[in-house]
């Protein structure tokens, strides 16, 4: 088994003639979980199309690099998606209002927004999108309309739509915007309890609050480069931060959350 999900060394993402991101090193363990935080435009969203292989570096020739997912330096990305679940918080716009949950579920076998008659859906797909959906607490809402399903089920569908192919990593970029800190709380649980379970996770965010507890370990992002890199306990604190946003910034930990405010 390959040990690495992740394995990048001096990576460069190129656009219009500008560095997006500028000789990234840097290597995750297969179901690893992690935190990417960064101020905006530092680069965040780049590096994750490259973890998903939706963005290719830019090769320097003086420069020895390596951009290689599940021990591949080239892949298939219709296998790439099978290892990797993607959710997209704009992704739940693309559905019609009189979707089933149940069908934005099994859509995740076939990487579409819908299910159609071309699709065959076998008992082994049904009892894994059954399985999916009781892993993120919505076991009761297969059969519902997601027109109505309040914002934060909307999001576990989409978790749960990931996960029917059992990928080995999920990649969320921003997952808790618009969600209310009821909902909030309710996903970062479906997160800590997906974690438990194995699956690593991910996540992209600029806000501490968005941090689930079980992930332990930080990467931070500044000017397309890679600022630090380790132990969130070590990492957050407010002198780090403070220089990661080039601003000041006030860190405070309880039970293992947390959070920040300018001052």
């Amino acid at each position: 088994m390959n040990k690495y999900a992740v394995e990048f060394e001096n990576v460069s993402l190129v656009r219009n003639s500008v560095r997006i991101l500028d000789n990234v090193s840097l290597k995750i363990k297969d179901r690893e979980s992690v935190a990417i935080i960064g101020p905006n435009g530092s680069g965040k969203t780049s590096l994750m199309k490259l973890m998903k292989g939706g963005a290719w570096p830019y090769y320097d020739e003086n420069v020895r690099t390596i951009c290689r997912l599940f021990g591949e330096d080239r892949w298939n990305i219709f296998d790439l998606r099978k290892k990797i679940g993607v959710v997209s918080m704009d992704l739940q716009s693309r559905f019609k209002d009189q979707t089933s949950v149940g069908a934005v579920v099994l859509s995740g076998f076939f990487r579409t927004v819908d299910i159609y008659r071309d699709h065959e859906i076998t008992d082994e797909m049904v009892a894994a999108a059954e399985d999916a959906a009781a892993r993120v607490g919505i076991s009761d809402k297969l059969t519902r309309d997601i027109s109505k399903l309040s914002l934060g089920e909307m999001r576990r569908a989409l978790i749960a739509r990931a996960l029917v192919p059992g990928p080995k990593m999920l990649l969320l970029d921003e997952p808790m915007t618009s969600l209310d800190i009821v909902a909030e709380g309710q996903f970062k649980n479906v997160l800590d309890s997906l974690i438990k379970e194995g699956t690593g996770i991910v996540m992209i965010t600029h806000d501490l609050e968005d941090i689930p507890k079980n992930v332990q370990r930080i990467i931070m992002i500044k000017n397309g480069r890679i600022f630090k890199d380790g132990n969130k306990k070590e990492l957050l604190t407010s002198n780090i931060m403070s220089d990661l946003f080039s601003s000041a910034v006030e860190v405070n930990e309880e039970n293992g959350m947390y959070r920040m405010r300018a001052v």
